[in-house]
């Protein structure tokens, strides 16, 4: 059987990396900045007015600022050089990344969720105009450091979680202000133990998502955003091809992904080898968002006993 195989890659990425790296780089400053500022700040207020609100609230922060460092590294470490030793460089450590930060967000929800239950059990005053004036705080900060994602969220998984953690941290932050002024007017003290729990479940809904995601990619699972039977499909689709095998497909970090595949193609097939891997990837790549593509074509066998085309 003659077999020739060939790899394909895109280089020049190097370049457009570290410029694109710097003006996100500005964005990560002031919104880490910025979130971890304002979360010492509600962590102290929340211990000072005891209110169980404040201090989930303040969680949910915390989480931001993880998942901004998170997606910053993500962005700093797809510029770094490949080595002998790290032939991919060292984009897996985002994933690794990504696990920790899941962890330690699912460990924080599980203390505050003590606390809240304590306070919706054993209810204590609470100053409700310190929370809404904290709370406020937290709408203008999240909600200013959400708009400088909201261009990159468009291309890049990191950077979409950075958006969205800071938008529904707005909303969130819009929550605890509405519960203290609930709990002004109506004396209500349980309320603010039940919006701690609520923000506990929204910590656990987003978290769990980032770590089956996180897990799958340690695995080499498909990632979410792509569907091996479409690729597989178009794949057979390409002129010649009679038989696709060893299709593999998974993450090489949580915003580039990797495919490789043995195509068989008849031996009266007219292939340009040159052009011809060069087409593919460029459509894997717009269609699917596959960046590094190695193909394999091999000659079909089956055709020396039956005519083919």
């Amino acid at each position: 059987m003659s077999s020739h195989s060939h790899g394909h890659h895109d280089h020049g990425h190097g370049h457009e990396h570290t410029v694109e790296f710097r003006n996100i780089s500005t964005s990560f400053v002031i919104a880490v900045v910025a979130n971890l500022g304002f979360t010492v700040l509600e962590g102290v207020y929340a211990f000072i007015t005891d209110s169980a609100s404040l201090l989930a609230d303040a969680g949910h922060n915390l989480s931001d600022v993880l998942g901004l460092l998170l997606a910053w590294g993500a962005a700093y470490l797809a510029t770094r050089p490949t080595s002998n030793m790290y032939s991919y460089g060292y984009r897996r450590t985002t994933i690794l990344a990504a696990i920790t930060n899941a962890l330690v967000l699912i460990f924080a929800a599980a203390f505050i969720a003590f606390e809240s239950i304590d306070k919706i059990l054993n209810p204590t005053e609470v100053s409700e105009f310190v929370i809404m004036i904290v709370a406020t705080i937290g709408i203008v900060v999240n909600a200013g450091c959400a708009m400088l994602f909201r261009k990159a969220s468009k291309d890049d998984l990191n950077m979409k979680g950075a958006y969205l953690h800071l938008a529904y941290d707005a909303l969130i932050s819009v929550g605890v202000v509405l519960a203290a002024a609930a709990m002004y007017f109506t004396g209500w003290l349980w309320l603010d133990g039940a919006v701690g729990l609520l923000i506990v479940i929204v910590i656990v809904w987003g978290t769990w998502g980032l770590l089956m995601d996180s897990v799958n990619m340690i695995l080499d699972a498909v990632p979410q955003h792509i569907d091996r039977q479409a690729v597989h499909n178009h794949l057979m689709e390409i002129d010649g091809v009679s038989q696709v095998h060893d299709l593999h497909i998974w993450a090489l970090s949580t915003n580039e992904s990797c495919l490789t595949a043995h195509l068989v193609m008849p031996e009266n097939t007219l292939w340009d080898a040159d052009s011809g891997y060069g087409d593919i990837s460029k459509a894997l790549n717009d269609e699917f968002r596959i960046q590094h593509v190695t193909l394999q074509v091999e000659k079909d066998l089956d055709c020396t006993t039956q005519d083919c085309d």
